[in-house]
């Protein structure tokens, strides 16, 4: 698989039918285009296995609700969706995207509720996150922009809408010749880098931010299962930069 994302032979599953790459298409007036109603999983498939599968496909689910609309397939149909775009496009060992949104339809206001829900999953190799700083280590920006207040906006939602302050930190981090942006939350604590958690080690037990602001991601809590099923003491507390 080669070139640009929009320009790639392989087959994206698109409301229970596996289009042609380059025809998986939307609207320019689809709603999430928009105002952002869409929300998303990142996944990784290894051996032909999807890591959290179900739980990634349930936190999908749940995150359409916060955000006030309904996916309209279970979760079996959503994991038979996820097996089938692997299968189609020969992978084992592949990133897994599932994403769903609001479409075009007869609104085209803020408020959507008549407009139909999509869904749609693609698959493609890609390597690690941070490239060679995984081993060499990440070097951080601090981002201008933070996590915000619960009340404001639904932080345990993985919604694309969340993503806009990760991306322009990330773009400023990048400019400064840093891997990422280590974000702070309203308060001023630290809450999380624009596309990974964060975990500190000090005297042999490890400290990572409270998720009381940012979303509580499965990578995370598996961290922490792991590390405790290994006895390390793993504190979960808020975290001042200092």
């Amino acid at each position: 698989m080669s070139g640009g994302y929009d320009d790639r032979d392989g087959k994206i599953w698109v409301d229970g039918t596996l289009v042609d790459w380059r025809s998986a298409q939307v609207h320019i007036l689809t709603h999430a285009m928009h105002y952002a109603s869409s929300v998303f999983e990142g996944e990784r498939a290894y051996g032909g296995k999807i890591f959290k599968s179900r739980e990634h496909s349930e936190r999908l689910i749940q995150s359409g609700r916060l955000i006030d609309f309904e996916i309209p397939y279970t979760v079996d149909q959503i994991e038979k969706a996820k097996e089938d775009t692997l299968a189609a496009n020969g992978l084992s060992d592949a990133y897994v995207r599932a994403l769903a949104w609001r479409g075009a339809g007869e609104d085209m206001g803020v408020a959507s509720a008549r407009n139909p829900v999509h869904l749609a999953v693609a698959v493609w190799s890609w390597g690690n996150y941070y490239g060679d700083a995984k081993m060499k280590g990440a070097k951080l920006d601090i981002a201008k922009w933070r996590r915000p207040d619960p009340a404001t906006a639904p932080s345990q939602a993985k919604a694309a809408g969340l993503y806009m302050i990760a991306t322009m930190s990330k773009h400023a981090a990048e400019a400064k010749g840093c891997s990422d942006a280590m974000m702070f939350d309203y308060r001023g604590y630290v809450a999380e880098a624009t596309g990974a958690n964060i975990f500190f080690v000090k005297d042999g037990e490890v400290h990572t931010p409270l998720a009381d602001a940012f979303l509580n991601g499965l990578t995370r809590q598996t961290v922490m299962e792991m590390l405790r099923e290994k006895g390390i003491t793993v504190h979960e507390r808020h975290i001042m930069p200092d």
